[in-house]
């Protein structure tokens, strides 16, 4: 690894904190350098996030060019021999002690962070094989057109991209859209649709047609969804601030209503290491507050038979199951909704339902963790 590399990489690290995440700060650090390759690019990344996945293996005293060596040593040797690290070890180092108030602590799910992330990629409906092939050293996943990067190259300047044919989309995040199924013709609700990735994703299982409601409290990634939306050839959408207040942005009654609704992301941390270090249990019941107002103010907006469908990337008890009773106490008009296997752990030919509730783990799909929700109002 070159000294610029090892460089850039400190002063990433050197300048992340609560206020500024990682993610943000080596974002703008790349933005502003005009680095030769996207191999260095891709070592810079991969730098940053070694060192605060392992961060609580290093010397504090030594250098951060010696720290992010070592942490880059320490996921070598993690990749190669995972086993050289006890269980008992990295339950204990790898996220902070509050967590184990918030769920059951696995060596399993432990272990799946501890490792790097996939690049999963959502290609336009039907066209997933296609995709695979043009691009190359790809996987084929079992959600229809979910597709494993397993190359090098710069994704964003493929022609594929800039034509519309796939979406970067973790696959836990692409499960969410299948358990929704949205029908051809309905209308639905995006309530916090962020930057549109589930919008795009909704839209291609409706086949275009119908319509969606997307929402954010930020125009900013409202405008990014229309970016997006435009290169996606997504036409059958509209969108509109919502401030997750009790005003809602359309009068309109919804065959269905996504609620992905922002959390602590604990389900990202294999992805987003810096996180673990700075989410506090108050952001967890800060949260859980706010998710269970987000979903009291939609679920007025069903239409008779309607479904609510809640997501988050996260998994703790406050957030999931804590929400969850809670809401369903509240609105007794709401019945669980059972969700279909789409994954087919179960074994069976004919996708067995199970509980109203699911939650996806990074070590069974290598994909984020994911907790879902479905309800159905009253015909």
């Amino acid at each position: 690894m070159s000294s610029l590399v090892l460089q850039i990489a400190a002063e990433v690290v050197g300048h992340a904190s609560r206020e500024h995440p990682a993610d943000v700060v080596l974002r703008d650090a790349l933005a502003s350098r005009r680095l030769p390759t996207s191999e260095e690019t891709r070592e810079i990344s991969r730098a940053v996030f070694s060192y605060f996945r392992w961060w609580n293996w290093l010397e504090r005293e030594s250098p951060l060019t010696a720290q992010i060596q070592a942490a880059l040593e320490l996921a070598r040797t993690f990749a190669e021999r995972p086993q050289s690290f006890s269980d008992e070890t990295l339950v204990e180092r790898a996220v902070p002690p509050w967590v184990q108030a918030e769920l059951s602590l696995s060596p399993a799910w432990v272990r799946a962070i501890q490792a790097e992330p996939k690049l999963w990629l959502r290609a336009r409906r039907g066209q997933g094989l296609i995709l695979s092939e043009k691009l190359g050293t790809t996987w084929k996943s079992p959600l229809p057109d979910a597709v494993l990067y397993l190359g090098l190259e710069d994704l964003f300047r493929r022609p594929e991209f800039h034509a519309g044919e796939f979406e970067i989309q973790d696959l836990n995040s692409q499960a969410v859209g299948f358990l929704c199924s949205p029908q051809p013709g309905q209308t639905w609700w995006d309530a916090c649709a962020g930057q549109g990735g589930k919008t795009l994703q909704l839209s291609g299982l409706m086949e275009n047609k119908g319509l969606i409601w997307a929402s954010d409290r930020s125009a900013s990634r409202l405008q990014q969804l229309k970016r997006r939306a435009a290169r996606a050839q997504v036409f059958n959408f509209r969108s509109a601030l919502w401030d997750g207040g009790a005003k809602l942005p359309t009068k309109t009654k919804f065959h269905g209503i996504l609620l992905d609704a922002p959390c602590s992301g604990l389900g990202t941390w294999q992805r987003n290491p810096h996180a673990r270090w700075t989410t506090t249990p108050q952001d967890v019941q800060e949260l859980a507050s706010i998710q269970l107002k987000l979903l009291n103010h939609a679920a007025p907006a069903l239409r008779p038979g309607g479904k609510l469908v809640y997501s988050v990337c996260t998994l703790t008890g406050a957030e999931t199951s804590g929400v969850v009773d809670q809401f369903s106490r509240a609105h007794p008009e709401l019945k669980p909704l059972e969700l279909p296997d789409i994954f087919g752990t179960a074994g069976a030919p004919t996708a067995p339902t199970l509980p109203a509730t699911r939650t996806l783990w990074p070590q069974d799909h290598r994909g984020n963790g994911m907790f879902i929700a479905a309800w159905r109002r009253a015909d």
